[in-house]
């Protein structure tokens, strides 16, 4: 097993995703719905059987003197920089000198420095650069509940009673845990579920499948929002 580099402790890091026991309780809201993608295009994947692995993606410049945003796909955000060098698709190597959670941004969203980028000039030119890691610096998942949430992502969806309802789109985690992105297999807007063993009682990643005990409204339109409700 290769040895993990040296800083923070990396457990449930390199897109890690461990699946918690427990279900939400019958008040919370488990689905956040989404309108049909009108996002930009996703980072540039790495090409089959390169054995990379997606950590994260640089985003626009910040500032004047070289910094960067940068998408976090790990479970603790900044753990990707624990990592060294990082792989973009062409085989150029960033290392990340230094993380700053960026200014009213969601918890994977940072500003970075990154080594030899000394301008603004230089930080936006990094821009949808996307950023790997060799699968063997990862290791195994240290139990059967951690997974690559690289390998989760495609995955046919399935009911408890074996209908296909979807694809996995993501993983997403806006700071309460990881939530799995549902598109419908009928097509339209997705739906978050919470990435707990209650709502996901069955994982076959090498079969390619995923079973959810979803809410039977799972993929319905939002209802008009509640009078008392800030806009």
């Amino acid at each position: 097993m290769t040895r993990r580099p040296p800083g923070s402790s990396l457990r449930g890091d390199g897109a890690r995703r461990p699946r918690p026991s427990g279900r939400l309780s019958g008040e919370a809201e488990t689905s956040a719905r989404r309108p049909p993608p009108a996002a930009p295009e996703p980072p540039q994947a790495a090409p089959e059987g390169s054995g990379l692995v997606l950590l994260g993606e640089f985003g626009r410049a910040q500032g004047l003197a070289g910094e960067v945003r940068l998408k976090s796909y790990t479970a603790d955000p900044k753990g990707i920089a624990g990592y060294g060098p990082l792989v973009a698709t062409d085989g150029r190597l960033f290392e990340i000198a230094s993380l700053r959670q960026a200014p009213g941004g969601a918890p994977d969203i940072l500003v970075a420095r990154v080594k030899g980028v000394a301008s603004r000039e230089a930080a936006e030119a990094l821009n949808r650069i996307a950023l790997h890691v060799h699968r063997e610096r990862l290791g195994a998942p240290e139990d059967e509940d951690e997974f690559l949430a690289t390998d989760l992502v495609g995955l046919a969806v399935f009911d408890p009673q074996g209908r296909e309802i979807g694809r996995l789109r993501g993983v997403e985690n806006y700071g309460g845990g990881d939530l799995l992105e549902i598109v419908p297999l009928a097509g339209g807007a997705s739906a978050l579920l919470p990435f707990t063993k209650a709502f996901v009682p069955s994982l076959d990643v090498a079969g390619g499948r995923i079973t959810v005990d979803a809410p039977d409204d799972l993929f319905d339109p939002p209802g008009p929002r509640p009078k008392d409700e800030p806009a």
